[in-house]
C-alpha cells in the first residue's frame, strides 16, 4: 500500500503537471507547468496535503502554534493542515494590506511572538515565499520552518528563501523532477521530442523521448 506522500506524488503528477510550452511568473519560459492547486482544492488532494505536511512538521519538531502563507497558493495548504491537526492555527499573508476595515496584511491567527511555518505551493524564484517570511517577521511571529510541496530547483529560488529564512530552515516535499519522473511513469510516452527528466539516451547519452520499456532518444525509440 502506498504510503500518504507516495499518493500525494501521484496525484500532483496526474492532476498538477502539465508537458508543453508555457510563459511562468518569473517572465521566463519552461518545458513544463506545475498548478498544484488542481490537487489541493481537490477532495483527496486536501485530505494528503493535510496529512503529508503535517507528518513533516511533527517530524521535524517545528512545534508551531500556526502556519500561513502567502495568498493564494498557500491558501488551500494552510485550511487542510489545520484541519488535519485539530490544534494548529492559520493564517494568510496579503499581497498588500488591507486599503480599509483594520488594514492588516495578516489574516487569521494574531498572536505575536508565537512559533509559526510558513508554507507555499510550488517554489521558483522564491519571492512568494520570501514576502510570506518577512511579513510574518515583521507583524512578530517567530519563523521556525519554512515548507513548499515543490521546489523547481532550476529556477534557482533556494538559495533566496534559504537567505532570508535563515535560521530557519527550508524543507521542500517534492522537487520538480520527482513530479515530472511520477508523471511520465503514468504515461507510456511522453510527447515527440519531449525529454525523460534529466534522461538520457541508453544507447547514444542524447536526451530521450520514451523511458518504456527502454530510456531512449528520438534515433534509437523503435
Amino acid at each position: 500500500m502506498a504510503s500518504p506522500r507516495q499518493e500525494l506524488l501521484r496525484l500532483l503528477a496526474s492532476k498538477s503537471f502539465r508537458l508543453g510550452q508555457f510563459k511562468l511568473s518569473s517572465g521566463g519560459t519552461s518545458d513544463y507547468y506545475i498548478d498544484c492547486r488542481t490537487t489541493t482544492l481537490s477532495g483527496k488532494g486536501a485530505r494528503l496535503t493535510g496529512q503529508v505536511v503535517l507528518d513533516e512538521i511533527r517530524h521535524r519538531l517545528w512545534k508551531p502554534k500556526a502556519i500561513g502563507g502567502l495568498t493564494m497558493g498557500a491558501d488551500p495548504i494552510v485550511v487542510a493542515v489545520s484541519v488535519a491537526s485539530g490544534e494548529v492555527d492559520g493564517f494568510l499573508v496579503r499581497k498588500a494590506e488591507k486599503q480599509h476595515g483594520t488594514g492588516r496584511r495578516i489574516e487569521g491567527f494574531q498572536e505575536k511572538g508565537a512559533r509559526v511555518v510558513i508554507v507555499d505551493d510550488v517554489c521558483t524564484t522564491g519571492s512568494s515565499t520570501v514576502q510570506a517570511i518577512e511579513a510574518a517577521r515583521e507583524f512578530g511571529f517567530q519563523v521556525v520552518g519554512v515548507l513548499c510541496l515543490v521546489e523547481r530547483e532550476e529556477a534557482g529560488g533556494r538559495p533566496n528563501v534559504e537567505k532570508v529564512a535563515a535560521p530557519a530552515p527550508f524543507v521542500s516535499l517534492f522537487t520538480a523532477s520527482d513530479v515530472r519522473r511520477e508523471h511520465l511513469l503514468q504515461n507510456d510516452e511522453t510527447s515527440p521530442g519531449m525529454p525523460a527528466a534529466g534522461s538520457g539516451c541508453e544507447i547514444c547519452g542524447k536526451p530521450a523521448v520514451v523511458h518504456s520499456p527502454r530510456i531512449r532518444c528520438e534515433a534509437h525509440k523503435n
